[in-house]
């Protein structure tokens, strides 16, 4: 007869592998809209050739958008679909300076975003859908608010630091911040009704916009004055101002560093910061003190791009990160993932690093990311499959939704 211990230990595992099963896996599409109907023919081919059921992207607000979520749909895949606000004509814009922060984008700050010129834009899109026998795996709004790079309310240069819940209090530029925030609960509001009235669509779930990972008194990662809000005092401030009636899972961005995979001492490091910082604000659904995470973008980026594809590493580190996710996935703590990403901006003139499609076809560490989030709880995996740390590539992610 089995022991106690042995019988709840396989009872944790089976329950892990159920809840691995309800995890939606999915990638990133990069700016869809940007290229030919024929090559967005071509790349929607390669996801359902590899089983992709759902991508994660923006699509313009018009026939064409439309167009290319029926033909994703006729694949049989889904839209996580990555949305704005919308801004007045008299909005103030932060222009984009190449030569002193290449990777700050231009836009409006986001205590100027209008509620009701967003409202308008959302009603008009989900009609569509509706009309078109659209269903979405899911609702971003906004990406990477918490930072410079896509928070144009942050100033350039900043005061070159991670800012506290206290800052968004007190800080000059935090308390600016902070009316950005406030604006940004208003512009969910108008998103959730427009949601909740839709004929196909009202229980989609609404996702916070994507934040970047970022801990509690951290120095930045460079020395440009690029500020942040850090993840906890992002999602704290905004739970605090009624986040939680108004979305059904928080969007977080996680982007490990690749050192030295393997290593017993940064699996422990890795592992720890993992579940403290990316996972601190995911909770169950239905429980209190927070909502599941969706992890909108995570990825590891390889720059050699000779083939046939030399992708062993890469391919452990994936291997390595699904550990965590398994993890959280059995404390019902984790509802999506969505690897970054698939393919290179349209309009790039060189290759992504963080693409996974190369060399005419899928590499093997993509499609270990893309594959179900099962049997990553046997006990094997946690004796062989080891975890990194490192200070996060926070400069990622796909450009506003277009």
């Amino acid at each position: 007869m089995s022991s106690v211990p042995t019988t709840l230990a396989c009872l944790m595992l089976l329950l892990g592998s159920v809840r691995a099963q309800d995890v939606v896996v999915g990638v990133n599409v990069v700016n869809p809209m940007r290229a030919s109907v024929a090559d967005q023919n071509v790349v929607l081919g390669q996801l359902e050739a590899a089983h992709v059921h759902v991508i994660r992207c923006g699509i313009s607000n018009d026939d064409k958008g439309i167009d290319y979520a029926k033909r994703a749909a006729a694949k049989g895949i889904r839209i996580l679909l990555g949305i704005g606000a919308e801004y007045t004509t008299t909005a103030p814009t932060r222009p984009y300076r190449p030569d002193q922060f290449p990777s700050m984008w231009s836009g409006h700050p986001l205590s100027y975003a209008d509620p009701q010129l967003s409202r308008d834009f959302y009603q008009k899109l989900f009609d569509a859908l509706d009309a078109n026998g659209i269903v979405l795996a899911g609702i971003e709004l906004g990406n990477e608010i918490n930072w410079a790079a896509f928070n144009p309310e942050f100033p350039l240069p900043g005061e070159g630091k991670i800012l506290s819940l206290s800052d968004l209090s007190h800080d000059p530029e935090g308390k600016q911040i902070a009316k950005g925030f406030l604006q940004y609960l208003k512009i969910m509001a108008a998103l959730k009704d427009v949601r909740d009235h839709s004929r196909l669509n009202r229980n989609t779930p609404l996702i916070s916009a994507g934040m970047v990972s970022a801990p509690d008194g951290e120095k930045l990662y460079n020395n440009k004055r690029e500020d942040m809000v850090s993840l906890p005092a992002a999602v704290a401030f905004l739970r605090a101002n009624g986040l939680d009636s108004l979305v059904d899972g928080y969007g977080i961005h996680t982007y490990p560093s690749s050192d030295h995979p393997g290593d017993p001492a940064v699996r422990a490091r890795r592992t720890e910061r993992f579940e403290s910082v990316d996972l601190g604000p995911c909770q169950p659904a239905g429980q209190p003190g927070g909502k599941p995470c969706w992890i909108t973008e995570w990825g590891f980026p390889d720059k050699d791009f000779s083939c046939p594809v030399k992708d062993a590493a890469r391919t452990l580190l994936v291997q390595e990160m699904r550990v965590n996710f398994g993890k959280a996935a059995a404390k019902r703590r984790l509802a999506s993932i969505d690897y970054f990403s698939w393919n290179s901006d349209p309009w790039s003139k060189q290759p992504d690093a963080d693409s996974i499609y190369r060399c005419g076809g899928v590499t093997e560490s993509g499609k270990l990311a893309i594959a179900p989030l099962t049997d990553v709880l046997k006990p094997e995996a946690h004796a062989t499959m080891p975890i990194r740390v490192g200070v996060p590539l926070v400069a990622r992610g796909n450009a506003a939704p277009n």
